[in-house]
């Protein structure tokens, strides 16, 4: 039985986005490997299945392999659009079909999520229109923008949360990809952080989060970033009012031995969270998107913290 603080922080921590590099899976073996996983012991880990808006049809033919007990959980993806016109549009496009998926899927699955990059000109007009669309939508909405530009989106995502406290809008950031230049730095990684507590923006990852510690990867001949050092950060870093130089100390750290795991609480070092504050938290740094759930397992077993 894995340690209290640990399925604190991991819990329903790991969207599954097998239909994304390096997997590249096609539909039908990533939605095939999704209907296993939910009836996993290790379930418990497991979060929603990223799927594109575009392949909501081809989804919906699948659904047999799914019930009221073992739903496909998505996390909807619109697409990436270069100017604030065309993302509006695409945004009214996606909640359609979602709308529409959501009324013919019955038991079987269920949407609660969006994600969606941001085009370039975002600016605050952009997310009051945003808002508009969204006006009665109950889905959790996370907008990504590029590492370099995710401190001054997350100061724009919460001054407008500040005016509309009742609906927030969340931040995505992609921590890695096929190639040592889409992967960011760890102190481009610890701004993301350390405004997302400030501003109190939830935040989400994806991409390059196969593995719990940071350590170099010879597939993309760079460090890849562990997803135990970004969410244990992440908490560490808005219970206890970290600046960017102490959380990127712990992103950078690749020391599995850095890490105590307890039934009272997780620990990086001398820092210290309560197992029941990591819960709390975990409504701000939310998940992180993997091409893969069967590593991060594996991992995690091979580090004997499952």
């Amino acid at each position: 039985m894995p340690a209290a603080s640990l399925r604190a922080l991991l819990d329903s921590a790991i969207d599954y986005a097998g239909l994304f590099p390096p997997a590249n899976l096609a539909l039908a073996p990533a939605l095939e490997n999704y209907a296993e996983y939910v009836r996993l012991p290790d379930a418990w880990m497991l979060g929603g299945f990223i799927l594109p808006v575009a392949e909501f049809d081809a989804a919906g033919r699948s659904l047999c392999q799914f019930d009221q007990e073992y739903a496909l959980r998505v996390s909807a993806l619109g697409p990436r659009t270069e100017t604030a016109e065309a993302f509006v549009q695409s945004l009214c496009a996606a909640t359609d079909l979602i709308a529409v998926f959501s009324k013919t899927c019955g038991h079987s699955a269920s949407i609660d999520q969006l994600e969606m990059p941001l085009p370039a000109d975002f600016d605050a007009e952009l997310l009051q229109r945003m808002r508009a669309v969204l006006a009665h939508s109950k889905l959790n909405a996370f907008w990504e923008a590029p590492a370099k530009q995710a401190a001054r989106a997350i100061e724009l995502i919460g001054q407008s949360n500040a005016t509309h406290p009742a609906r927030k809008f969340a931040f995505k950031l992609r921590t890695g990809g096929v190639t040592a230049e889409a992967f960011p730095s760890s102190a481009e990684i610890a701004a993301a952080l350390v405004a997302s507590a400030k501003h109190r923006v939830p935040i989400k990852f994806t991409a390059g989060l196969h593995h719990p510690v940071r350590l170099f990867h010879e597939s993309v001949q760079t460090k890849m970033h562990g997803f135990l050092n970004v969410l244990g950060a992440g908490v560490l870093a808005a219970e206890h009012g970290w600046n960017e130089e102490q959380t990127m100390q712990m992103l950078d750290d690749e020391s599995p031995d850095s890490l105590s795991f307890t039934d009272e609480f997780f620990g990086w070092r001398e820092w210290k969270i309560p197992t029941g504050r990591i819960s709390e938290l975990r409504k701000l740094v939310t998940s992180l998107g993997s091409c893969s759930f069967d590593e991060p397992r594996e991992d995690l077993r091979a580090l004997k913290l499952l």
